[in-house]
């Protein structure tokens, strides 16, 4: 299955986690400042990573690039999303901008895949929760760094 993983990232936190994604799905991972319409378009599932910045806002790259996701054809496209938040410093906007990446796909006609439980997360509010579960793989790299791996291995057989 041909897997392309586009992301933003700042510190370097969310390209690594695309790195270590692709790497096990043998896949390519794109920074959305140099993405393409074929990043978004021409593969079998298309991954977007997004940490949260601040009171729930996009990352900057992303923020400054989002007419591309917007152009792109994603009808039924199998999309899949990772984020990255501070369940602690900012538990009222967990994650946020991994459900800003996820009403704007699925407003596009894309199939959204690999919801996971919010079970070991503590926060009050993320727009990235839907019907009690995340829209996609949820990573806490300040307060849970070495839960990581195992968080990435499960969701990854889970999209398969």
């Amino acid at each position: 299955m041909s897997v392309t993983i586009v992301y933003g990232s700042d510190g370097g936190a969310t390209r690594a986690v695309a790195a270590r994604i692709a790497k096990k799905m043998n896949g390519k991972a794109v920074d959305i400042k140099v993405a393409t319409s074929s990043d978004f378009e021409d593969c079998k599932l298309l991954i977007l990573g997004v940490p949260t910045y601040g009171e729930g806002e996009l990352q900057s790259d992303w923020d400054e690039n989002f007419n591309k996701l917007e152009s792109a054809n994603l009808g039924k496209k199998k999309v899949a999303l990772f984020g990255l938040g501070d369940q602690e410093n900012y538990p009222e906007s967990f994650l946020d901008a991994m459900g800003v990446l996820y009403d704007q796909v699925v407003e596009q006609g894309a199939e959204v895949i690999g919801f996971t439980e919010p079970g070991e997360f503590t926060y009050t509010n993320s727009l990235a929760e839907r019907d009690g579960k995340f829209v996609g793989l949820a990573l806490d790299e300040d307060t849970q760094p070495g839960k990581t791996g195992k968080r990435i291995t499960s969701w990854i057989s889970q999209l398969a």
